[in-house]
């Protein structure tokens, strides 16, 4: 990346203070060999992990329990041609102890779409990054006409 592109990346803890904002993400996953990406309604939990909640029946719990995933979320300006995205990397988990299933009731994501039977997976994040965009529609550090 060069220095005058219009980017700035983002720190850890500028990644989760983005994130902690904003209410839909994308999961990125294997389905039958090709890539696959869901939007997904999440909160982040105490260390950073993603959380989500989904029927348990559902071929996302399938396809991610126990196998590295991306999560990906952003805000994006059009109009001033400004945004951001972060990017966690991490292995996926559903969470089958009771307890925390049972805290996780009280304090973790509502779905969007309820099932009778729901369960929450987590994301460990072992990557975290993030990009900004800095300065609008820029070419070689020269800012452009609209």
């Amino acid at each position: 990346m060069y220095p005058d592109d219009g980017f700035r990346e983002l720190n850890r803890q500028e990644c989760l203070r983005l994130m902690a904002g904003i209410p839909v993400g994308r999961i990125v996953h294997t389905r039958h060999a090709l890539p696959a990406v869901l939007p997904v309604n999440f909160c982040l939990d105490d260390g950073g992990g993603v959380l989500l909640r989904t029927a348990a029946s559902s071929e996302l719990v399938r396809a991610v329990d126990g196998v590295v995933v991306a999560f990906e979320t952003d805000e994006v300006d059009a109009v001033a041609r400004s945004g951001w995205s972060v990017v966690v990397t991490g292995r996926a988990e559903v969470i089958t102890d009771p307890a925390e299933h049972a805290r996780l009731c009280r304090v973790g994501p509502r779905s969007w779409a309820p099932s009778p039977e729901e369960v929450f997976v987590r994301i460990e994040p072992e990557l975290i990054t993030g990009r900004q965009l800095t300065g609008g529609r820029t070419l070689y550090g020269t800012r452009l006409p609209a």
